[in-house]
């Protein structure tokens, strides 16, 4: 009996490598052996398979069967080479003709009766499809709408096992995702806008300096002055994503089987607010099987963390690398993976235990221990990761009765959206790609001083001690502000607010 090798797919992070699935039908004692570092789910495929085979109908063909998942030093995962194993033990018994699988790519789960369930990752799969030129890709049809986000290949969906069979005999054609109905984006959650916000004009400013930037956020302030609602209103304030930025996003949350079966590209920047008990797994990804976690699903978005003195301390330190790399690296004995995790942080937090600290009309009743333990829970290190600081004050009855209708999300984005337009043309000419790391030489050129700023710069870095991650930072603030403002040139104006902004409570950090 000939072997037969046709081609499927396995993720490495979020994006998918090729995948030889071979399979070999020798005379002697019945039995299955599956190699290729194949891990528990796909192993169990073989009962899935097997079932499957018989239900529909088919002759399972009772010999030596021997299952190669190449390469074979790289970990094989999910439920997703079911339908491969199954056509090609099918072919390797000579009841589909070998040449027909040429090109072709199969990813789907089994059920019992034949029957395929969606799988994840159908889109970047169809993009490794495009990339490597395949002739075509079959997988669920519940799978269709996502994969056919990347309309540079064919992709045919199928509703069981006899259907692919079919097809591959030329009795019978697979709905192609050119065919469908065009997907529905997924759909949004309301967003607050910034005009229902009473008040609090210079938290504002930072926020918007913060979405033009993509600069980190702390706010600290009494219960109940807006903080949570400020950022939420962030994402409201951001630019639309570009489609690259969309592709990635969409690729992490169907990792994970968060799309629909109808679901469109994501549109909407994330905004992500995970529980203050949430694990460090749970917050940067990992566990026994390693997936993403919020820091990815925040990608390109908003990672919120409300409370921020109530997570455990390892938990935050542990967001201290991504915040530096834009990633997270998740390594294990025989594997590592890589998730994307650009995300712009912001957090809230009380004063003390209590919340009155500073708050000149309720006086704090925290003991000094209490309120030092309850600060010291974000480290310096991780406090030193905001560049942008505040304070957010209760509001007076003036303020609260107020309805004056304030500046909404809309003339904000505007704002935002020429702002970083402008970092974009920047950093072009510099020869790097828009919110890479810029290193001393590029920082230099992209952030030039007038002289009086930069004297006010080197009296602040000697006077107050800053770290050279401080520096960088109170500069990459200013040129946003600078940017915001339409002018070139850093000012002095534009550098003293990124500097009031890097201060706590009046002591510069």
């Amino acid at each position: 009996m000939p072997i037969a090798t046709l081609l499927s797919a396995g993720l490495q992070g979020i994006d998918a490598t090729p995948i030889h699935v071979e399979v070999d039908i020798t005379r002697g004692l019945p039995g299955w052996s599956t190699v290729g570092l194949a891990e528990n789910a796909v192993r169990e495929s073989k009962e899935r398979v097997i079932s499957s085979i018989h239900n529909c109908g088919y002759q399972f063909p009772f010999r030596r069967i021997t299952l190669n998942l190449a390469p074979a030093d790289v970990k094989k995962s999910g439920t997703a080479f079911d339908l491969p194993i199954a056509i090609g033990l099918l072919a390797a018994a000579e009841l589909l003709p070998v040449e027909s699988l040429q090109g072709y790519a199969f990813l789907g789960e089994l059920s019992l009766d034949g029957g395929l369930r969606p799988i994840r990752g159908a889109l970047s799969a169809a993009a490794l499809a495009k990339e490597r030129g395949w002739r075509g890709l079959i997988l669920p049809f519940e799978n269709l709408h996502e994969a056919g986000l990347i309309q540079e290949v064919p992709t045919m969906g199928a509703r069981n096992l006899p259907e692919v069979v079919e097809f591959l005999k030329g009795r019978g054609p697979l709905p192609l995702a050119t065919e469908m109905p065009p997907p529905r984006p997924p759909q949004a959650p309301h967003l607050p806008d910034l005009a229902e916000v009473k008040g609090q004009g210079h938290a504002k400013r930072a926020l918007e300096v913060a979405a033009a930037g993509f600069h980190n956020l702390m706010m600290v302030g009494p219960p109940g002055t807006g903080k949570t609602m400020l950022a939420s209103c962030l994402p409201s304030i951001l630019p639309p994503m570009t489609r690259e930025e969309s592709l990635t996003a969409t690729k992490i949350y169907s990792l994970l089987g968060r799309l629909g079966p109808e679901a469109g590209l994501i549109a909407q920047r994330p905004f992500r607010a995970p529980h203050h008990t949430i694990s460090e797994a749970g917050l940067i990804g990992g566990g026994s099987v390693p997936r993403p976690g919020e820091a990815s699903l925040a990608h390109n978005g908003v990672l919120f963390l409300d409370e921020i003195g109530e997570f455990k301390r390892h938990v935050l330190e542990a967001l201290r690398q991504p915040l530096e790399s834009h990633g997270v690296t998740i390594s294990r004995a025989r594997h590592s993976l890589s998730y994307p995790a650009r995300f712009l942080l912001a957090a809230a937090m009380n004063p003390c235990p209590c919340g009155s600290l500073g708050n000149p009309r309720t006086p704090c009743v925290c003991p000094p221990a209490a309120i030092a333990r309850y600060q010291s829970k974000v480290s310096g290190p991780l406090l030193d990761r905001f560049d942008l600081r505040l304070t957010v004050p209760a509001l007076n009855f003036e303020e609260l009765k107020s309805t004056a209708p304030g500046e909404g999300s809309r003339q904000v984005r505007d704002r935002v959206a020429l702002a970083q337009e402008r970092q974009r043309r920047r950093l072009a000419e510099a020869g790097l790609l828009f919110n890479s790391q810029m290193g001393p030489k590029e920082l230099r050129r992209c952030c030039g001083l007038e002289a009086e700023a930069e004297d006010l710069l080197k009296t602040a870095v000697e006077r107050w001690g800053w770290s050279a991650r401080a520096y960088h930072r109170v500069l990459k603030v200013a040129r946003t502000i600078a940017d915001l403002a339409g002018t070139e040139e850093i000012e002095t104006v534009h550098l003293s607010e990124a500097m009031a902004y890097r201060a706590e409570e009046g002591n510069p950090g």
